[in-house]
């Protein structure tokens, strides 16, 4: 698997050492923007079919790096891989995402889950990432990923997206050593599943906690950071002679940088609504950041796109350790052509 790095930029820009330019990818740059991701998923037939053969998410992961001078390629999948081999119904209903046919209710269903092989009933996320490590050729960096535990349960309690989380709050204010029980499972399948992505071939991971921002500071501490703590200490740090960076990304969690930072990653990603010269203040330099412009400024003028991709840049300013990307995942109408400005706009800028 080993192969020589043609861009390490990203790499480098996670371990905070020097980069010829600030190197950008997009969450979600494989996505329903592009003309020949669309074509693809309609060849597949449905989402799922769309991640669970490697062969398609590999496609769908080399289009956006086809299309842009990105600087890393990041696995086509779902958070809810895990969940889904688990047993509990997961399917994708068109204008409302996933839904599980048998969310978790109480403590028998709790117990009856699995923990999953990473080789055997994952073996589709494991083959999709030896089959995109080789067909990049060592373009571009190839980033794994997997939703944080506490992400994980909203799902698999509520049964779909909420906006409340009434179910899985209720269980962590009710019951929480259930709560726990059910995370600890979690991080251990987590775990598993990004250190059998690391041996396969990812060469950076990253934690996906969209839902931590729902909680309490306390909360998020116990029920979601720990977690995440834990996942990070027990993940293969280093493959093919080269450091593998993680990433740790919650969505809302600017009020808990100094926290995040302590957790053991090595990047914090972060939404836009945190500014980065406040972060790298309340930081320093010894960890990486990565982010964060909203996606929705890519709906303005090209002009628009450049001027606020050159404020986030300045934001974070000089110095080694920022990786670009945007405060969440792009769109699916976004204009092409301004992504493509802002990936220029990007590798173009320099500290005045």
């Amino acid at each position: 698997m080993k192969s020589t790095l043609q861009n390490d930029n990203f790499l480098r820009a996670c371990l905070r050492q020097p980069v010829d330019h600030v190197p950008v990818w997009l969450m979600r740059q494989a996505g329903r923007y592009l003309p020949e991701y669309r074509a693809t998923r309609a060849r597949a037939g449905d989402f799922l079919t769309l991640c669970t053969t490697p062969e398609l998410a590999c496609e769908v992961t080399l289009q956006p790096i086809d299309r842009f001078p990105l600087d890393a390629a990041i696995l086509f999948s779902d958070i809810l891989t895990i969940p889904y081999v688990m047993g509990l119904g997961l399917q994708f209903q068109e204008g409302e995402g996933p839904v599980f046919e048998r969310p978790l209710r109480d403590a028998a269903d709790i117990d009856a889950l699995s923990q999953p092989d990473p080789e055997t009933e994952l073996r589709f996320v494991m083959d999709a990432v030896r089959l995109i490590r080789r067909e990049l050729n060592g373009r571009v960096p190839l980033i794994g990923f997997a939703g944080s535990p506490w992400t994980l349960a909203c799902y698999m309690i509520e049964g779909r997206g909420s906006r409340d989380f009434i179910h899985v709050k209720g269980l962590l204010y009710s019951d929480p050593a259930l709560l726990h029980h059910l995370l600890r499972h979690l991080a251990v399948s987590v775990t598993q599943y990004l250190n059998a992505q690391i041996a396969a071939g990812a060469q950076a991971v990253m934690i996906f906690d969209t839902w931590g921002g729902s909680l309490s500071t306390p909360a998020y501490a116990e029920f979601s950071l720990a977690y995440m703590s834990e996942i990070i200490a027990g993940l293969k740090r280093e493959a093919e002679g080269r450091q593998v960076p993680i990433l740790l990304f919650t969505k809302g969690g600017g009020n808990w940088l100094e926290a995040m930072a302590a957790s053991g990653a090595d990047v914090l990603g972060l939404d836009w609504t945190t500014e980065l010269s406040i972060a790298r203040q309340r930081l320093g330099d010894g960890i990486a950041l990565q982010g964060n412009m909203d996606p929705i400024a890519l709906y303005g003028s090209a002009s628009g796109v450049a001027a606020e991709a050159e404020r986030v840049l300045a934001s974070h300013g000089p110095g080694p350790g920022h990786i670009f990307n945007l405060g969440h995942g792009i769109t699916p109408q976004t204009p092409i052509g301004n992504v493509a400005t802002l990936v220029e706009s990007v590798h173009n800028w320099r500290p005045t």
